[in-house]
């Protein structure tokens, strides 16, 4: 018969089973389990949450920083719209300020809010990502988006502060394409088909059109042209310039000579212009010889002088000679009976 069983030693196996667990959770986690400074926030995704699961993984640029704690439905009865909470939880020990230094550990729901809305207005967001391909299964980034305007819920939930969601990418990706099948749709793609139809049939007519043979003789006729123009043009290029060569050694022969000129003329110009400077001197001096002569001139046949009077005595025995001339030209007579009385 089998000795019935002690409940001291199965309380004391199981406290001592207890205590154990406690040890080794000390020893071996350094006691972070217990000292770890946890800050949890909630985010409203719009997206479908297929692939994420409770404790996925948060990430900050690629680090993992904390796991998804809490995902569920929630009613608005106000909109009738239906919500997705999902609550996360962010380790406070694996965030370090500048310098490497940790960030305070104990701080109010006042400062957290503040710093939450510090980082919201910097761009930070949160999004759903994929952890891989094969799986599907779904992870929560955190990252700056400040092209992105955040979008808040507004709504309660079990007093967690809201960091703004966005769409994923595979969502945007997805909603761009509906967009651009959408502006396909709506284009009039029968026109469209009708009107490209019609210009094929309008190039075909004016393919087979006899106006377009004739201008393609004429353009056949014109490169015949053009190509003996070439040919006449070929022929004469090299005498054409031969000439031009020649004629350009010519130019730079008489630049030279014009060069050449223009030295002995500068340095005759000083020799020049002191020949110049002693004739004008020459000149003024005969201006001024000639100016005293002319006055000299005309003092002596002024009207008081005595070459006037003899001019005027001149003049009156003129007179008297002519009239006498007259004279004896109507009477001849009276040179041999004299003047009568």
């Amino acid at each position: 018969m089998s000795k019935p069983i002690n409940p001291a030693a199965i309380g004391g196996f199981t406290l001592g089973a207890l205590a154990l667990l406690v040890a080794g959770l000390l020893i071996f986690g350094g006691g972070q389990a217990f000292k770890a400074d946890k800050v949890r926030f909630v985010v409203f995704l719009e997206s479908s949450l297929n692939g994420l699961d409770v404790g996925a993984p948060v990430k900050m640029q690629g680090v993992k920083v904390g796991e998804v704690k809490e995902i569920s439905l929630l009613f608005d009865d106000q909109s009738d719209k239906l919500y997705k909470p999902v609550v996360i939880e962010i380790n406070r020990s694996l965030l370090s300020g500048s310098g490497g230094s940790p960030l305070p550990e104990a701080v109010s729901q006042e400062q957290l809010q503040a710093h939450r809305d510090r980082l919201v207005a910097s761009g930070f967001r949160a999004r759903l990502e994929m952890q891989s391909l094969l799986t599907g299964l779904l992870y929560v980034d955190l990252d700056t988006y400040p092209d992105k305007p955040p979008r808040f819920a507004n709504l309660e939930y079990q007093g967690l502060l809201e960091i703004p969601g966005i769409p994923p990418t595979s969502v945007e990706l997805r909603n761009t394409a509906e967009e651009v099948a959408q502006k396909l749709r709506n284009l009039p793609l029968d026109q469209i088909v009708q009107d490209f139809a019609e210009s094929l049939h309008e190039i075909k007519k004016l393919l087979a059109s006899e106006d377009l043979k004739k201008t393609q003789v004429a353009l056949a006729n014109t490169l015949e042209d053009v190509e003996g123009a070439m040919h006449i043009l070929n022929r004469n290029l090299e005498p054409l310039l031969r000439n031009t060569t020649a004629t350009m050694a010519s130019t730079e022969s008489l630049v030279k000579d014009t060069q050449v000129m223009i030295k002995q003329l500068h340095a005759e110009l000083p020799q020049v212009f002191k020949s110049t400077d002693q004739t004008l001197q020459a000149a003024t001096s005969a201006l001024l010889k000639a100016e005293d002569s002319l006055q000299r001139v005309d003092e002596a046949v002024g009207p008081e002088s005595a070459l006037t009077d003899s001019l005027q005595a001149l003049k009156q025995a003129a007179r008297a000679i002519r009239d006498l001339s007259d004279y004896l030209e109507r009477h001849p007579e009276s040179l041999l009976s004299g003047k009568p009385d």
